[in-house]
Parts: C-alpha cells; sequence; structure tokens
C-alpha cells in the first residue's frame, strides 16, 4: 500500500514469538505482546521497557512464565555485560 506521501507501507506487519522465533499469525488469538518496564535503583519507573511477544501455543502449554522470566534475564544478563 502507498500513503499520500508515495512511501509504501504494510497494513499488517507480522510479529515473531520472543520464545520460538515462529511467526505469529493474525489469526493467533491466545497471542500476547507484554512490555515490561525497567526499573531504576530506587525501585521507580525509568521511562523504557522491553518487549516481548508469546504465541498462543506457547502460553497453552503452560510455558509462559517460565519464557518469560528467562528471556527477561538474558536481556537483563547482556545490558549488564555491556
Amino acid at each position: 500500500m502507498i500513503n499520500d506521501e508515495g512511501e509504501t507501507v504494510d497494513l499488517y506487519i507480522p510479529r515473531k514469538c520472543s520464545w520460538t522465533n515462529k511467526l505469529i499469525t493474525a489469526k493467533d488469538h491466545a497471542s500476547v505482546q507484554i512490555n515490561i518496564g525497567h526499573l531504576d535503583d530506587n525501585g521507580v519507573y525509568a521511562g523504557n521497557y522491553t518487549t516481548l511477544a508469546l504465541a498462543g501455543n506457547v502460553r497453552s502449554m503452560g510455558a509462559a512464565d517460565s519464557a518469560i522470566d528467562i528471556l527477561f534475564q538474558k536481556k537483563l544478563d547482556t545490558r549488564q555485560q555491556h
């Protein structure tokens, strides 16, 4: 699709599951996208966040809570190394 300025834009941008790296289809109504806020040393929201997307099959297997925990810990570890 082309907008008024002549730029090509897409109406639908598919997401990938953060846990399985598979595409989340438009018909996957059980999928979720979660923004996890970052806190400073005092426990106050710092204004930035990490976005995680989980497919419906991950949630139906009951692995969503452990997936979120492991993914966010990996992101924290990579940030602390830099």
